[in-house]
C-alpha cells in the first residue's frame, strides 16, 4: 500500500495490521488443515483428528467476531474517506479476507465430514477385516487338521468328500474376503491424499493368506485325484507286470535248458541265436525296471496306508513275490549270458566282464566324489539330493549284475584243482596251457575280490553321502524356514517405520504421542532380535560342520543382518529427533512462547533459559516483555493516587488483570502445583519447570475462558513479572515459596483462604511456625509491592518489626498457629496491607451505586463510594477522593465511609446516625485528633481517608507520623536541622522513619507495633468520649439548676406558673418586672421557633428512617431474609463477606470507629432503655448499633425500635432544655 495512501488515512495503517495478523493466521490454519494426514483405518488416529479439526472450527468461530469487526472498521473508514484508491483497497481487502475465511471455512467443514465419512467406512473395513481374518484362521484350523493322503478307496473318498465340503465353504467364506477387499479398495480410492499403507499392508496379507489357503486346496485336491488314480491303476499295473513277468521266467526257463543241452556250445550258429534270443529277454527285461520301481515304490505307499489290516499282509506277500520273481528272472539272465559266452575262451571273458566291472565301479566312484561338496542352499541340497537316489536306483539296477558276475568267479575258481596250482609256482619253467590257466584264474579271483571290495566301498560311501545330505537337507530348512519368518517380521516392521511422517510435519502438540508410540513400537519389535540370533546360529553351525553356506543364502543372511540394524538405527534416531522436537518445540521448551511478541520484536533465549527480548528496529535488547513495558507505563498513570495502599492495590489489581491470574482460583493453583510436585518449598525452580507449571495453569485457564486467555503471552508474561520480582539477577531460578507467594497471591480466592494456603507453606508438620519461616513468607510478599517502587509504604524491605509485631500480638510465644496468625493479618499488618486493599479494589471494580458524586456529578458512581459522616446526602466518587478533590463546604478531615458495593437500608440507617453523632461534636474534638484536620501545607498529601480500622495502613500513616513529630521533638532520630514539615510531610519517609523506630530499642512505654498503636488509640478514644460524655452531664446539671431556679423565683413573687412555650401570648406590660418577663418570654418564643424548625427537620428525617424501616422489614419478610438482604450477607461493619466464587467481596467498609464517640467496648454493651437526660440519649444512639458479629430478624428490629425511641427522646429532651432557657 503507498505510503502517501498511509499518511493521507493514518487509520488504514491500523486496519492493515488487524487485516495482515488474520490473514496470516487464516493461512496457517489451512496449511494446518492440510498437513494434517491421517492413518486410514486407525480409529484412534482419525477420532484424535476429528477432535482437532472440532477444536480448529471452535476456534475459527471464536474469532469470527474478530472478522466481524474489521468488516465494520472497513466500512467505517469507507464512510469516513474519499480518496477512492482506499476504498477501492479496502472493499478488495475485504472480500479477500472474506473469501480466504470462507474457503478455509470450507475445507475445515470438509475435512470434517470426510473425517467421520472416514471414521465410519474404517470401521466397517476393520469389522468386515476381522470377519476374514476369522474366516481365515478357521481355515487354517482346516489345513493343520488335514492328515497325510491314505491310499485306501475308503480313506480317500472320505478325504475327498472332506475336501470338497472344505472348497464349499471356502466360496461360502470368499464373501467375507470380498467384502473386506471392497472396502478396502475403497479406502484406498477415496483416501488416497492420506496414509493408506495400513490398509494396503493388511489386505495384502489377508489376500496372500488366501491365496496360500486356496492354492493348498488345489494342491490336496490334485494329490487326491494322483492318489486315487494311482490306487485304481496300481493293481491293473501289478497284475499286468506279474503277467509279463510270468512270460518273461517262461522264456528264461526255456533259454536256460537251451543252453545246457549237450554240445551245443559247439554249435556256433545255434549259440549265436540263442545269445539274440537273450538279448531280446535282457531288453525287456531293462524296459520294464521303472515299472518294476514305480510298482514297488507305490506298493511301499499302499502298504503303509493299510498297515495292521488282511489287505496289507497280502499286498506285502504279492510285493515280496514281485521282488523274489524279479531278482531270480535277472539272475536267470546274467546265467545264460554267462553259460553263452563260456563257449569260446570263457577265462577270457569273465576277465574282461571283471575289468568292466571295476572301471565301471571307479567311474561310479568318481562320479560320486563329483557330488560332493554339499550345497550351501536349499535348492542345491535337494537338487544332490534328487541327483543321489538316482544314483542310488542305477546301483542297485548294477548289484545284480555285479553279484552275478562275482558267483560265476566263485564257482568258476571253486572247479579249478588247488593242488595244480599250487604245483605251478614251485620252479620256474615253460608254462604250459593249464599252467597259464591257472595263473588267469589268480588273476580272476583279484579282480573279482577288487570288485568286491570296490562294489562295498562304493556302497558305504552312498550311504555317507546321503546321511549328510539328508542332515543338510533338514538344517537348511530350518534355516530357510527361520529367514523367511526373520524377513515377515522385518517386511511388517519396515512397513510401519515408512509409515512414519518427518518430525518437521508433525504438529507440536502431538510429539509426545509420537514418541510413546515409538517407544511402543520399539518394544514391541524387541523380540525380533532373537529371530535375528536364531538365524545367525544356524548359519554358524554350518560353518562349523564344514558346509559352505551359498553366496545367495549368505546375501540373504548379510542382508537380514543389516535391515535389522538399519531397523534399529531409524528408531533410535527417530526417537531422537522427536526428543531433539520435543525439547526445541515441545511444551517442556519455550519456543511456543515466541508467538507472545510481534515484528520487530522477537524473543531470545539465554544460555541459562532465561528469556529476553529483541528489537530489530533499534537493534537493542531488553529483559522484559514489550506488553509487560507497555504494562509498567501505564501504571504511571496511577501516581496521581495520594494513598499509597490503594495505588499499590491499583496497581496491582492491573497487573493482575493484564496476566489473567484473576481467572484462576485457588484450587486450579494448588492442583497445578500438586501436579508438578512442588512440594519442597526450600527447593530452586528453573525457567522450563516454571514454564511448564505456568502452562499447565494457563491451558487449564483457556479451556475456562478461551476467548480471553492467551496461553503463550500470559506464559510469558507471568513468567517476566516472576522474575521480576524474585530474580531481578536473572539467574534463571526462583525458589518454589517465591513461585507460589506470587502466584496465590494474584490469583482470585478468598483472603483467608490465601492467608491459611501460605501460611500453610512455611508452617511445620505440625501446623505451627516459627520467626524464621515467618519471615520468608513475609519477605516474598514484600517483593511485589517492592518491584511496583511502593515498598517504602510498607515499612520498606525490612520485615524484622512486621515478624516481631505478630509475635507480640501471640504473646511472645516462640511459635503460632494458624488462628493465631490469621487473627493477626485481620488487622492487617502494615507490610501486608497491600493485598487486602487489593481485594477491595477487585470488589468495587464492578459496584454501581445509586448516588451522584458531589464534585464531577459523576452519576451512578462506580467503583468506591465515599459517604461523609459530617453532611447529610454528601458523596464522593473515587477519582475525586484519591485525587484530593474536595467540594465547597466539605474539607478532608471530615470523617467518611467507603463503600465497594450497593448499600443496604441498615448501613443508610447506621450512616444517618454516624452523621447525627459527629454533628454533636466540638471544635475541640477535632482539635484533639489532628489525624482529621487537613495540613495547610500545599506540599503535603492529603491524609489516609477516615475509614475504619480495616484500612489500618491510612491509619498507621497518621500514627507514623505523630510518632515521628514526637521523636523528632525529643531530637532522637530526625537530625534538627531538617523541619518537621520537610521530613515527614511525604508519607514514604513517615514510614520509613516508623520503621526505623521499630528496629530500635525504645522504652517500654513508647508503642512498638501497628497492634499496639491500635489499642492505645482506642484507650484514647474511650477517655475522650467518657470525658465529653461528662462535660455533657455536668451542662445537663447546670440546665437543670439553673431551670429550678428560675421555677422557684416565679413562684416566690406569686405569679402564676410559666405556661409551656407554645401556649405563651404577648401581654401589655405592666410594671418593669413584667417588662422583663415580657421580653424573656419574646426571646423564648423565638428560641421556640428556631428549635421548631430544628424539630421539623428531625422528624422529616425520622419520617425518612421509618419509610426504610418499613422497606427494611419488608425485605426480612421474604423467605431467606434471614440470612440475605439484597442478596448480601449481613455483617459487622468490619467483616469481609465472601462470595459465591471465593472471590473476596467487602461488603462494607464504615466510618472509622475513632471517628466515633464510644469505643468498642462500649459498642459491644447490650442495648438500655432511654430517659430524659441528653447523656443518655446520646448512649442510646451508640447502643442502637451494637457491632456484633451475626444478625438476625430479632437483633434488627430491635435495633430500629431503638433507634426510633432515641430519636423521639432526643427530640422531647432538646425542646424541654431549649424552652427552659
Amino acid at each position: 500500500m503507498p505510503s502517501s495512501l498511509l499518511l493521507e488515512v493514518p487509520a488504514l495503517a491500523d486496519f492493515n495490521k488487524a487485516w495482515a495478523e488474520l490473514t496470516d493466521w487464516l493461512s496457517l490454519l489451512d496449511r494446518v488443515i492440510k498437513s494434517q494426514i491421517v492413518t486410514v483405518g486407525d480409529l484412534d488416529d482419525i477420532n484424535d483428528m476429528i477432535i482437532k479439526q472440532k477444536a480448529a472450527l471452535q476456534e475459527l468461530e471464536q474469532r469470527h467476531p474478530q472478522l466481524e469487526e474489521l468488516i465494520t472498521a472497513a466500512q467505517n473508514l469507507k464512510n469516513k474517506t474519499s480518496n477512492q484508491e482506499a476504498r477501492t483497497i479496502i472493499t478488495d481487502s475485504i472480500e479477500k479476507i472474506q473469501s480466504q475465511w470462507d474457503e478455509v471455512q470450507g475445507h475445515l467443514q470438509s475435512r470434517r465430514q470426510q473425517l467421520h465419512e472416514m471414521l465410519k467406512e474404517s470401521t466397517q473395513w476393520l469389522e468386515a477385516k476381522q470377519e476374514a481374518e476369522q474366516v481365515l484362521e478357521r481355515a487354517k484350523v482346516k489345513l493343520e487338521s488335514w492328515k497325510e493322503i491314505s491310499y485306501t478307496v475308503e480313506a480317500l473318498k472320505k478325504q475327498n468328500t472332506e475336501l470338497k465340503l472344505f472348497s464349499k465353504e471356502l466360496r461360502q467364506w470368499q464373501i467375507h474376503v470380498d467384502v473386506a477387499n471392497d472396502m478396502a479398495l475403497k479406502l484406498l480410492r477415496d483416501y488416497s491424499t492420506d496414509d493408506t499403507r495400513k490398509v494396503e499392508l493388511m489386505t495384502d496379507n489377508i489376500n496372500t493368506s488366501w491365496a496360500t489357503i486356496n492354492k493348498r486346496v488345489s494342491e490336496r485336491e490334485a494329490e487326491l485325484e494322483t492318489a486315487l488314480r494311482l490306487l485304481q491303476q496300481f493293481y491293473l499295473d501289478l497284475e499286468k507286470f506279474l503277467a509279463w513277468l510270468t512270460e518273461a521266467e517262461t522264456t528264461a526257463n526255456v533259454l536256460q535248458d537251451a543252453t545246457h543241452k549237450e554240445r551245443i556250445l559247439e554249435d556256433t550258429k545255434e549259440v549265436r541265436q540263442l545269445m539274440k534270443q537273450w538279448q531280446d529277454l535282457q531288453t525287456e527285461i531293462e524296459a520294464h525296471t521303472d515299472i518294476f520301481h514305480n510298482l514297488d515304490e507305490n506298493g511301499q505307499k499302499i502298504l503303509r496306508s493299510l498297515e495292521g489290516s488282511d489287505d496289507a499282509a497280502l499286498l506285502q506277500r504279492r510285493l515280496d513275490n514281485m521282488n523274489f520273481r524279479w531278482s531270480e528272472l535277472r539272475k536267470k539272465s546274467l546265467n545264460i549270458r554267462s553259460h553263452l559266452e563260456a563257449s569260446s575262451d570263457q577265462w577270457k571273458r569273465l576277465h574282461l566282464s571283471l575289468q568292466e566291472l571295476l572301471a565301471w565301479l571307479q567311474l561310479k566312484d568318481v562320479e560320486l566324489k563329483q557330488q560332493a561338496p554339499i550345497g550351501g542352499d536349499l535348492p542345491t541340497v535337494q537338487k544332490q539330493n534328487d541327483t543321489h537316489r538316482a544314483f542310488k536306483r542305477e546301483l542297485k539296477t548294477k548289484e545284480p549284475v555285479i553279484m552275478s558276475a562275482l558267483e560265476t568267479v566263485r564257482v568258476f575258481l571253486a572247479e579249478q584243482p588247488l593242488e595244480g596250482l599250487e604245483k605251478l609256482y614251485q620252479e620256474p619253467r615253460e608254462l604250459s596251457p593249464e599252467e597259464r590257466a591257472q595263473n588267469v584264474t589268480k588273476l580272476l579271483q583279484r579282480q573279482a575280490d577288487e570288485v568286491k571290495t570296490e562294489w562295498d566301498k562304493l556302497n558305504l560311501h552312498s550311504a555317507d553321502w546321503q546321511k549328510k545330505i539328508d542332515e543338510a537337507l533338514e538344517r537348511l530348512q530350518e534355516l530357510q524356514e527361520a529367514m523367511d519368518e526373520l524377513d515377515l517380521k522385518l517386511r511388517q516392521a519396515e512397513v510401519t517405520k515408512g509409515s512414519w511422517q518427518p518430525v518437521g510435519d508433525l504438529l507440536i502438540d502431538s510429539l509426545q504421542d509420537y514418541l510413546e508410540k515409538v517407544k511402543v513400537y520399539r518394544a514391541e519389535i524387541a523380540p525380533i532380535k532373537e529371530n535375528v540370533n536364531h538365524v545367525n546360529e544356524l548359519a554358524h553351525q554350518f560353518t562349523s560342520s564344514d558346509i559352505q553356506l551359498s553366496p545367495y543364502n549368505l546375501n540373504c543372511l548379510e542382508d537380514l543382518n543389516t535391515r535389522w540394524k538399519l531397523l534399529q538405527v531409524a528408531i533410535d534416531e527417530r526417537i531422537r529427533q522427536l526428543h531433539e522436537a520435543h525439547r526445541d518445540f515441545g511444551p517442556a521448551s519455550q519456543h511456543f512462547l515466541s508467538t507472545s511478541v510481534q515484528g520487530p520484536w522477537e524473543r531470545a533465549v539465554s544460555p541459562n533459559k532465561v528469556p529476553y527480548y529483541i528489537n530489530h528496529e533499534t537493534q537493542t535488547t531488553c529483559w522484559d516483555h514489550p506488553k509487560m513495558t507497555e504494562l509498567y507505563q501505564s501504571l504511571a498513570d496511577l501516581n496521581n493516587v495520594r494513598f499509597s495502599a490503594y495505588r499499590t492495590a491499583m496497581k496491582l489489581r492491573r497487573l493482575q488483570k493484564a496476566l489473567c491470574l484473576d481467572l484462576l482460583s485457588l484450587s486450579a493453583a494448588c492442583d497445578a502445583l500438586d501436579q508438578h510436585n512442588l512440594k519442597q518449598n526450600d527447593q530452586s525452580m528453573d525457567i522450563l519447570q516454571i514454564i511448564n507449571c505456568l502452562t499447565t495453569i494457563y491451558d487449564r485457564l483457556e479451556q475456562e475462558h478461551n476467548n480471553l486467555v492467551n496461553v503463550p503471552l500470559c506464559v510469558d508474561m507471568c513468567l517476566n513479572w516472576l522474575l521480576n520480582v524474585y530474580d531481578t539477577g536473572r539467574t534463571g531460578r526462583i525458589r518454589v515459596l517465591s513461585f507460589k507467594t506470587g502466584v496465590v497471591s494474584l490469583c482470585k480466592a478468598h483472603l483467608e483462604d490465601k492467608y491459611r494456603y501460605l501460611f500453610k507453606q512455611v508452617a511445620s508438620s505440625t501446623g505451627f511456625c516459627d520467626q524464621r519461616r515467618l519471615g520468608l513468607l513475609l519477605h516474598d510478599s514484600i517483593q511485589i509491592p517492592r518491584q511496583l517502587g511502593e515498598v517504602a509504604s510498607f515499612g520498606g524491605s525490612n520485615i524484622e518489626p512486621s515478624v516481631r509485631s505478630c509475635f507480640q500480638f501471640a504473646n511472645n510465644k516462640p511459635e503460632i498457629e494458624a488462628a493465631l496468625f490469621l487473627d493477626w493479618m485481620r488487622l492487617e499488618p502494615q507490610s501486608m496491607v497491600w493485598l487486602p486493599v487489593l481485594h477491595r479494589v477487585a470488589a468495587a471494580e464492578t459496584a454501581k451505586h445509586q448516588a451522584k458524586c458531589n464534585i464531577c456529578k459523576e452519576c451512578p458512581i462506580i467503583g468506591f463510594r465515599y459517604r461523609s459522616l459530617k453532611h447529610f446526602n454528601y458523596d464522593i466518587c473515587q477519582s475525586c477522593f484519591f485525587s484530593g478533590r474536595v467540594a465547597k463546604g466539605h474539607k478532608m478531615h471530615y470523617p467518611m465511609v467507603e463503600y465497594c458495593t450497593p448499600t443496604t437500608s441498615g448501613e443508610d440507617v447506621r450512616d444517618f446516625a454516624k452523621v447525627l453523632k459527629n454533628k454533636f461534636r466540638t471544635k475541640r474534638y477535632f482539635a484533639k485528633h489532628p489525624r482529621m484536620v487537613a495540613s495547610s501545607k500545599a506540599n503535603k498529601p492529603a491524609s489516609s481517608p477516615q475509614l475504619s480500622h480495616d484500612d489500618t495502613h491510612s491509619r498507621i500513616e497518621h500514627y507514623a507520623s505523630r510518632l515521628a513529630e514526637m521523636e523528632n521533638s525529643n531530637g532522637s532520630y530526625l537530625n534538627d536541622s531538617i523541619s518537621p514539615n520537610e521530613s515527614i510531610d511525604d508519607e514514604h519517609l513517615l514510614i520509613q522513619h516508623y520503621c526505623q523506630s521499630l528496629n530500635q530499642e525504645s522504652p517500654l512505654s513508647q508503642p512498638r507495633s501497628p497492634a499496639q498503636i491500635l489499642i492505645s488509640l482506642e484507650s484514647e478514644e474511650r477517655g475522650e468520649l467518657e470525658r465529653i460524655l461528662a462535660d455533657l452531664e455536668e451542662e445537663n446539671r447546670n440546665l437543670q439548676a439553673e431551670y429550678d431556679r428560675l421555677k422557684q423565683q416565679h413562684d416566690n413573687k406569686g405569679l402564676s406558673p410559666l405556661p409551656s412555650p407554645p401556649e405563651m401570648m404577648p401581654i401589655s406590660p405592666q410594671s418593669p418586672r413584667d417588662a422583663e418577663l415580657i421580653a424573656e418570654a419574646k426571646l423564648l418564643r423565638q428560641h421556640k421557633g428556631r428549635l421548631e424548625a430544628r424539630m421539623q427537620i428531625l422528624e422529616d428525617h425520622n419520617k425518612q428512617l421509618e419509610s426504610q424501616l418499613h422497606r427494611l422489614r419488608q425485605l426480612l419478610e421474604q423467605p431467606q431474609a434471614d440470612s440475605k438482604v439484597n442478596g448480601t450477607t449481613l455483617s459487622s461493619p468490619t467483616s469481609l463477606q465472601r462470595s459465591d466464587s471465593s472471590q473476596p467481596m467487602l461488603l462494607r467498609v464504615v466510618g472509622s470507629q475513632t471517628s466515633e464517640t464510644m469505643g468498642e467496648d462500649d459498642l459491644l454493651s447490650p442495648p438500655q432503655d432511654t430517659s430524659t437526660g441528653l447523656e443518655e440519649v446520646m448512649e442510646q444512639l451508640n447502643n442502637s448499633f451494637p457491632s456484633t458479629r451475626g444478625h438476625n430478624v430479632g437483633s434488627l428490629f430491635h435495633m430500629a425500635d431503638d433507634l426510633g425511641r432515641a430519636m423521639e427522646t432526643l427530640v422531647t429532651v432538646m425542646t424541654d432544655d431549649k424552652a427552659l432557657e
